[in-house]
C-alpha cells in the first residue's frame, strides 16, 4: 500500500541563516533513504517545510513494505563444501548457521564456476523492508547527515541536534509511525504559532499536515511560499520606493516569522545627514528591517519590518521598532560626527599600534608597503602618482574610527567619506573606497587607474606576505581570503585591462619585505597559485580545458592578453587544418625533448630533402607575418596564419628522417622543428588542444 509519508521535527527556534539550507537538506536526506531502500520510487515527489521551529518533509507515494528481492549469494568453493563422499562439511554448516540458511535447503544449492574455481551459491527471495521497521532509522541518519557545524545538548540527555527538539512525528497516510528519534517518541500532534495558534494540534492524514498549520496554526511552514508571501507584502507596502538589496535579508527574515505581517514605520530626516550606507546597515544588520529608497537611489526616513504577529492595532508594533531604530540610529549619528573631529592623516600613525600579522609587522608598516607600491604601479599606468601614494597612506586609516569599529563592512567607504571632509582630492577619496574592490565574486572594479593601484598594492602584498610566511590555503580553509584576492587581482588586469606584467607586481611585491621574512621563491610560488585561480576564472567564462591549457600551460604574465589569446585558440580550432598542426606540434615537442638543447638556426646548405627545404621556405616566410600579428596583439590573425603551413609541415613528416645518422643533417633538422615549434607556439601551446 503506498501514501503520503509525513515526518517533522518540532524544535526550539533554528537559526535563520541556516534554515532552507537545513530544510532542503533534511528532506533530500530522507527521500534518498527511502529510495535506497525501495519505499518510494525515483519520480515520486516530495514536499519540504521549514520554519524557525520545525523542518519537515511530505514524501509521496511511499510504501508500507518495500517489494521482495530474489538474490544469488555466493558461499564457498565446493571442494570445501563438500567431503569427498559428497556430504556438507562443518565449515559450511557453520556457514549456513551464520546466515542463517536452513541446511534442507543444501539440495537447491547451484554449483557453477566462478573464475578457475567451481563455487556454490545459494538462491532466495529476501523480504522487503517494512516502513514501520526503518522509519526512525532513517530519520536518524538523516538528522546525522545535515550541514550542522556546531551541535548542542539540552536537558540531561546525551542527544544532539543544532537546537533541542521537543517534538516529532511521523505519519502514513493516517497511521502513525511508532518511533524514537533523539529521545522523542513520535506522535500526530505538533504545534501552532507560539502566541496565535491553538495550542497542541492533531494531525488526522499526513496530506493534512499544511493545511491544519495554516488554518488553525496560523503557521505558513513552507519557506518557499512564505518568502514569496513576504516579498509580495514587502513590494506591496513599498509602494513606489525600493527596498533595499533585499534577497539576503528576505531570506533570513523568512527564517524568523511563521506568520508574517509587513509593517511600515519612519524615523526622524535628521538622520538623513549621516551617509546612507551606515543608516541602511544598521536596519539591515541589527533590526533586520528594509530600508526604502527613492527613484533616485537616495533613502528615504521609512522602513518596512516583517513582524511574526498580526494584530488588529498595530501601532505599539510600529512604535516599538520606531524607538528602538532611532537608538541605533542616534550612535550612527555620534560616531559619525565625533570621527570627523580628527582628520584621517593625522590617525595614520597610530597604526603603528595595530598588529597587522606577528610576522609581518604593524598596519603602518604594512601600509608604508602599500604606499611604495602603489605609486610605482601608477607611474607605470601613467596615473597621478601623488594621488596613489596620498591614498595608500590613508586608506587603513578609518580602520581606527568608531564608524568602522561598529561597522567594519564599512571600511574604505567611510575612509572616503572622511577625505572628503578633510579636503583630499576626489580621486584619493574614492581610491580609498575602491582599493578594498573586488570585495567579493561579481562586485565592481575600481572605476580609474589610481583606485587600481592602490587595490593592486594592497592585495599583492597580502598575498605576497601571508603566502610568503607559509599560510598557504588548504582545501577550503582560506581565513586570509587568498583565492578572492588573486580573483581580485586577475579579474583588474583582465577587465579592466591593465597592461602590467604580473610577474613583475609579485616580485616588487616581495622587494617591500625584508630578505629574511620569505624565501626569494615566494613571487614565482604566488603566480602559480594565481595561475591555477585563472584556471577556474577562465572555466567559468566557458573555455574548454584543452584551451586553457594552451594558453595557461605558457605561464603568461601578461594577463591582459590571455583573454585575447583565449579567443585566438578557439578561433583556431574551427579551422580544418587545427587539427593536424596540433598533433604536428606535439610530434615536434616530443622529438626535441628527447634530444638536447638545440640552440643553432637552420642552415640552408645542410638540407638533402626538398620537403625540409620547403618547410623552411614557409618558416621563414610566416615568421615576420607572424611575429608582426603577435607583436600587434592579433593573436587570432597570428594563429590562422599557421593553416598555410599545414601541407610543408605533412609532406616534411611523410619525407624526411628527422633523426638521421649524420649529426650535422640531424642536428639541422632539428633546428627547423625548433624554429617551426617557436613560430606555433607564441600565442599558445597549440599541443594543447585536443
Amino acid at each position: 500500500m503506498q501514501n503520503t509519508l509525513l515526518i517533522e521535527l518540532l524544535t526550539e527556534e533554528l537559526p535563520p541563516k541556516a534554515l532552507a539550507r537545513l530544510g532542503q537538506a533534511f528532506a533530500e536526506n530522507i527521500v534518498l533513504d527511502l529510495h535506497t531502500r525501495q519505499l518510494v520510487d525515483a519520480e515520486s515527489g516530495y514536499s519540504w517545510f521549514a520554519t524557525p521551529r520545525r523542518l519537515a518533509v511530505q514524501v509521496m507515494d511511499v510504501r508500507e513494505q518495500a517489494p521482495d528481492q530474489a538474490f544469488t549469494a555466493k558461499l564457498m568453493p565446493v571442494a570445501v563444501a563438500f567431503d569427498g563422499e559428497g556430504r556438507p562439511t562443518q565449515a559450511l554448516l557453520k556457514k549456513l548457521e551464520g546466515k542463517g540458511i536452513p541446511v534442507a535447503s543444501i539440495s537447491s544449492f547451484e554449483k557453477r564456476m566462478d573464475g578457475k574455481a567451481e563455487m556454490l551459491f545459494y538462491s532466495d527471495i529476501a523480504k522487503g523492508t517494512a516502513l514501520i521497521s526503518c522509519i526512525d532509522h532513517i530519520v536518524e541518519d538523516a538528522i546525522k547527515a545535515l550541514p550542522i557545524p556546531k551541535l548542542m545538548r539540552w536537558g540531561d540527555s546525551e542527544h544532539q541536534f543544532v537546537r533541542p527538539v521537543h517534538g516529532l512525528v511521523m505519519m502514513h497516510g493516517k497511521a502513525e509511525l511508532p518511533g524514537m528519534v533523539l529521545g522523542i517518541e513520535s506522535s500526530n500532534v505538533t504545534q501552532g504559532h507560539r502566541f496565535m495558534g491553538q495550542g497542541a494540534l492533531t494531525i488526522d492524514h499526513a496530506n493534512h499536515y499544511e493545511a491544519i498549520l495554516e488554518e488553525r496554526g496560523h503557521v505558513m511552514p513552507s519557506f518557499v511560499t512564505r518568502r514569496a508571501e513576504i516579498e509580495m507584502r514587502l513590494l506591496l507596502a513599498a509602494g513606489d520606493a525600493q527596498p533595499v538589496e533585499y534577497e539576503a535579508l528576505l531570506d533570513e527574515v523568512t527564517g524568523l516569522v511563521e506568520w508574517p505581517t509587513v509593517y511600515a514605520g519612519q524615523f526622524d530626516s535628521a538622520f538623513l545627514t549621516v551617509p546612507q550606507e551606515c543608516l541602511i546597515l544598521s536596519m539591515k544588520q541589527h533590526q533586520k528591517y528594509f530600508p526604502l529608497l527613492d527613484k533616485s537611489g537616495k533613502l528615504l526616513p521609512k522602513f518596512l519590518v516583517v513582524s511574526n504577529l498580526k494584530t488588529a492595532d498595530p501601532q505599539h508594533i510600529i512604535h516599538g521598532n520606531e524607538r528602538v531604530l532611532r537608538a541605533r540610529l542616534s550612535d550612527a549619528k555620534f560616531f559619525f560626527e565625533q570621527d570627523q573631529k580628527i582628520k584621517l592623516d593625522t590617525r595614520v600613525p597610530k597604526l603603528a599600534n595595530v598588529v597587522y600579522h606577528n610576522k609581518l609587522g604593524t598596519q603602518l608598516q604594512r601600509v608604508e608597503r602599500i604606499q611604495k607600491l602603489a605609486a610605482e604601479i601608477a607611474h607605470q599606468l601613467g596615473a597621478n602618482t601623488d594621488h596613489a601614494a596620498r591614498a595608500a597612506y590613508l586608506c587603513k586609516a578609518d580602520l581606527l574610527t568608531d564608524m568602522v569599529g561598529e561597522f567594519p563592512e564599512l571600511q574604505g567607504l567611510m575612509g572616503q567619506y572622511y577625505a572628503r571632509h578633510d579636503g583630499e582630492p576626489e580621486a584619493v577619496a574614492s581610491a580609498i573606497e575602491a582599493h578594498y574592490r573586488p570585495r567579493f565574486a561579481g562586485d565592481e572594479l575600481p572605476s580609474d587607474n589610481i583606485g587600481a593601484a592602490v587595490a593592486l598594492a594592497d592585495k599583492l602584498d597580502t598575498l605576497v606576505g601571508i603566502y610568503g610566511i607559509g599560510l598557504i590555503p588548504t582545501g577550503d580553509k582560506d581565513p586570509f581570503g587568498l583565492r578572492r584576492l588573486a580573483l581580485g587581482v586577475l579579474r583588474m588586469l583582465i577587465e579592466m585591462p591593465l597592461p602590467l606584467d604580473l610577474m613583475q607586481l609579485l616580485q616588487r611585491a616581495r622587494a617591500q619585505f625584508a630578505a629574511e621574512q620569505m624565501s626569494e621563491s615566494v613571487a614565482q610560488d604566488v603566480q602559480g597559485f594565481m595561475l591555477e585561480r585563472l584556471k577556474g576564472y577562465l572555466r567559468e567564462r566557458s573555455f574548454e580545458p584543452d584551451e586553457i591549457e594552451a594558453v595557461v600551460s605558457q605561464n603568461p604574465t601578461r594577463i591582459d592578453q590571455v583573454l585575447p589569446r583565449m579567443e585566438a585558440v578557439r578561433a583556431f580550432k574551427l579551422l580544418p587544418e587545427a587539427e593536424a598542426l596540433a598533433a604536428a606540434n606535439k610530434r615536434i615537442q616530443n622529438i626535441l625533448k628527447k634530444t638536447e638543447a638545440v640552440s643553432q638556426s637552420p642552415d640552408m646548405a645542410l638540407f638533402a630533402e626538398d620537403a625540409e627545404r620547403a618547410l623552411f621556405d614557409a618558416v621563414t616566410q610566416l615568421t615576420p607575418r607572424v611575429n608582426s600579428l603577435v607583436g600587434n596583439e592579433d593573436y587570432t590573425d597570428a594563429l590562422c596564419e599557421l593553416a598555410s603551413v599545414r601541407a610543408q609541415v605533412d609532406r616534411f613528416f611523410d619525407e624526411v628522417m628527422v633523426m638521421a645518422d649524420e649529426p650535422l643533417i640531424r642536428n639541422n633538422r632539428l633546428a627547423l622543428l625548433k624554429a617551426l615549434g617557436d613560430l606555433m607556439n607564441q600565442v599558445a601551446d597549440i599541443s594543447k588542444l585536443a
